[in-house]
């Protein structure tokens, strides 16, 4: 990275720290809340969904969601967007888990993207995706403690003030629930497609309900559900064993009325590649694995195709 380069990732690391509200003013008592836009500013509220503009050059957005965490989100994401390229699609993946950022590991880099001369981030290229994470920005071991406001000034600029160029399919990986993060992503920009990751598990479908219930609330386009963590197949004896339970989100999923979109199978090498930084999509290994990746991406496709004929 040139000297120009790294004096715009300070400058940009910078605005990180800065948790300004985005008024342009600095003069708020302390304690209190901004007031910008609100009727005591002389200005009536209004639907915050009015300023929702696309990326330029990014032709769908896929959120990717779950309630809870540790069900395996960010593995989801990362092979999605990976079975897409491989399809020759362009795709980006944005990881916006800002207090947990998974992408870096899981795609093996550890270096800090360039910033071009117009103060745009460059997204990190691996495996036909262009990336970008909190996580390329600071340690590893490095806890992110931010209020709200900080935490959506970042995701706005993830969005707009990185460099994506031309994509077909950018996927966004939130964080588990409904907060801050996932509010500001669909006040910000048009999503075209909301999949939701549930375990079997009761525990995990009650908060995956949340989240396909936000999207509704917020008129997202639910693209479906999908379980991951499955089952198990034993890789010795080639039993299979419903240790997390089975078949909650497809009952799910026809309650609600809304795509099943298939089940992803517990499979020892998918954590063992992620820790690696070689996520299984790029192995020719466990067909049943790509096969479930592949159907969905092959679906999105197909309905990005219709999306644009109508």
């Amino acid at each position: 990275m040139n000297n120009h380069d790294s004096e715009n990732n300070g400058h940009f690391e910078e605005e990180l720290d800065n948790g300004g509200c985005g008024c342009g003013t600095d003069e708020h008592d302390e304690g209190s809340s901004c007031s910008c836009g609100s009727e005591e500013h002389g200005q009536k509220s209004k639907n915050p969904f009015e300023d929702r503009a696309p990326i330029h050059g990014v032709k769908n957005i896929i959120a990717v969601a779950s309630g809870k965490g540790g069900v395996g989100k960010s593995t989801f994401s990362v092979n999605l967007a990976i079975s897409l390229a491989q399809q020759g699609k362009k795709v980006g993946l944005l990881d916006a888990d800002l207090f947990g950022p998974s992408v870096p590991t899981m795609m093996g880099i550890n270096k800090k993207p360039d910033v071009t001369m117009k103060n745009k981030i460059v997204p990190i290229e691996k495996f036909g995706i262009k990336l970008m994470s909190l996580g390329f920005l600071i340690p590893e071991d490095t806890p992110v403690i931010w209020r709200g406001p900080v935490v959506m000034q970042v995701i706005t600029q993830f969005l707009k003030d990185v460099d994506w160029g031309e994509l077909d399919f950018l996927v966004v990986d939130l964080p588990p629930g409904t907060g801050d993060i996932q509010l500001t992503l669909v006040q910000t920009v048009p999503i075209n497609f909301a999949i939701v990751v549930s375990t079997p598990q009761d525990i995990s479908l009650i908060d995956a309900r949340k989240s396909l219930g936000m999207f509704d609330k917020v008129n997202i386009p639910i693209f479906g559900i999908v379980e991951n963590m499955s089952y198990f197949m034993c890789p010795h004896c080639g039993k299979r064993s419903d240790i997390f339970k089975h078949g909650g989100a497809k009952d799910t999923a026809e309650k609600l009325g809304v795509n099943f979109l298939g089940e992803v199978p517990i499979v020892p090498e998918i954590c063992e590649l992620s820790d690696k930084g070689e996520p299984i999509m790029t192995k020719d290994v466990h067909q049943e694995v790509r096969s479930v990746f592949n159907k969905i991406a092959d679906s999105l496709i197909l309905r990005s195709q219709q999306r644009v004929s109508l």
